[in-house]
């Protein structure tokens, strides 16, 4: 975990970000991890994606957001989303994953909410789910409380916990009980140890456990991994169990490991590929590259050739 810590406190300085911004040599690797700026650039991926027979959840990138303008936009970025998926030929196998801090969460959680729900209402009436990623420790408890209301006028929500929480388990029993549909996650922000597993060992070994439960409990869980041991056990535990492919789905990230994306969907389970754009990438490209630190050692070494 030591390379992951270090890459998102290094990412943090404004200085990195100005270089990554700039240098020729994060561009291909940016145009890995994210499908474009616009909204058009990533519906042509989520269309070459389904005629694949891979599922997608499309994901506007940005994170909190200063003024009631800027949440405003966010929401109406996130209509124009939805609408336009509904109008598309991969409608049948695209949703949407939006953020509560875009919708202004830091500025009031009731005038969040009203945002959140104008864009339910939306998802509603096109027959169209939306996912609310989960962000850093500090939102969590504000983000479930505000699923929970809004999923008893809004079945078409569902939301993501991270393995890597301390509180997860019963975040996750919490989710089963009122049948919540759940994307499980490791876990990408930099916590404290107070609140979060410090070991990879442990997440791991947790997310073992929770994706059990959710396969044998859940409403139609996402797991979201890359990491073929835990997949691999996991596929062994629902032949075990008896649960059919069609009670959950996988989910990886857009220009990650796509062989492994297209084996499972050859074996018959459905797939999902976490499709984000936009050009507030910086943030998301940061966790990526921690979550893989040898991309990180392969710019370096790019940098100091000849």
């Amino acid at each position: 975990m030591l390379g992951r810590t270090l890459i998102l406190k290094v990412s943090a300085w404004p200085i990195t970000e100005w270089f990554v911004r700039r240098t020729f040599l994060f561009k291909g690797l940016v145009r890995r991890f994210i499908a474009g700026d616009t909204l058009q650039e990533a519906l042509i991926v989520a269309e070459e994606l389904s005629a694949k027979g891979l599922n997608v959840t499309l994901d506007l990138l940005g994170e909190s957001v200063a003024s009631q303008e800027e949440a405003v936009n966010a929401k109406c970025a996130y209509i124009d989303m939805l609408r336009a998926i509904a109008a598309s030929s991969c409608r049948s196998r695209t949703n949407i994953s939006i953020k509560l801090t875009q919708c202004g969460l830091d500025i009031s959680e009731e005038f969040a909410e009203g945002q959140f729900r104008e864009v339910l209402e939306v998802a509603r009436e096109l027959d169209l789910f939306v996912r609310v990623d989960m962000e850093a420790s500090e939102y969590t408890q504000r983000t479930i409380e505000m699923i929970l209301r809004c999923f008893q006028d809004f079945p078409v929500t569902g939301t993501v916990l991270q393995t890597y929480l301390y509180r997860t388990p019963a975040d996750v029993d919490l989710m089963i009980e009122k049948r919540i549909r759940t994307r499980l996650v490791k876990g990408a922000y930099l916590e404290p140890e107070s609140v979060a597993f410090p070991e990879k060992a442990k997440v791991d070994a947790a997310y073992v456990e929770l994706g059990k439960r959710l396969m044998e409990h859940g409403n139609y869980p996402a797991l979201a991994t890359h990491d073929e041991a835990i997949i691999e056990a996991l596929k062994a535990f629902a032949t075990e169990k008896n649960i059919s492919k069609e009670r959950f789905e996988w989910q990886m990230l857009f220009g990650i490991r796509r062989d492994l994306q297209d084996s499972l969907a050859a074996e018959g389970y459905p797939v999902r590929v976490y499709v984000p754009f936009g050009d507030s990438w910086y943030p998301y490209f940061s966790r990526r590259l921690a979550e893989r630190p040898a991309n990180m050692f392969f710019i370096l070494k790019s940098l100091f050739k000849g």
